[in-house]
C-alpha cells in the first residue's frame, strides 16, 4: 500500500523563502507582460525605510493603468509574496502598490511628468544632510 508520508526533502524543496530579488523580478515580469512604459527601478536601501525598492512604470490610459496594477497585485500574491495594498485603482490616473519590500507607482503619463517621482528620489542625498547645523545653515 503506497505511503502518504511527505519526506523533509520534498517539503523543504517546495517551500522556499522569497526575497526581494524574486519579488522585483515577479513585479518587472508582470509590468512588461502588460506592456507597461518607461519602468523603473530605485534602489531606496539607505534612503528611505518604506522598501527597499521602488518602481515606477506607466500605462497609456486609465484603462491600462487599472488593469497593469490589477495584474501586477494578482501576480504578487500568486508568487506567494502576500497580499499587497493598493490605492487609487478607481480614478486609475495614479496607482500605488505596497507589496512590502517593493513599493509600485503605476501613471499616466501626464501625472507620472507632474509629480517627477524619478527625479526625487534619485537625487544624491543622505538623512546626513539634513542636521540640525546643516538646515539652520542653509
Amino acid at each position: 500500500m503506497p505511503s502518504n508520508h511527505i519526506t523533509e526533502d520534498e517539503t523543504s524543496s517546495s517551500i522556499e523563502p522569497h526575497s526581494t530579488d524574486t519579488l522585483l523580478g515577479v513585479i518587472i515580469n508582470s509590468l512588461e507582460d502588460d506592456k507597461a512604459e518607461e519602468i523603473i527601478s530605485i534602489d531606496l536601501k539607505g534612503k528611505s525605510s518604506i522598501a527597499d525598492s521602488m518602481i515606477i512604470a506607466s500605462g497609456r490610459s486609465t484603462r491600462q493603468v487599472a488593469a497593469i496594477a490589477d495584474h501586477l497585485v494578482t501576480n504578487i500574491k500568486k508568487s506567494g509574496h502576500g497580499n499587497a495594498k493598493v490605492e487609487g485603482l478607481e480614478k486609475a490616473d495614479w496607482v500605488l502598490i505596497d507589496a512590502g519590500d517593493a513599493i509600485i507607482h503605476i501613471f499616466r503619463p501626464e501625472v507620472r511628468s507632474f509629480y517627477n517621482l524619478e527625479k526625487m528620489w534619485n537625487m544624491d542625498i543622505s538623512p546626513d544632510d539634513f542636521t540640525p547645523d546643516k538646515v539652520l545653515s542653509s
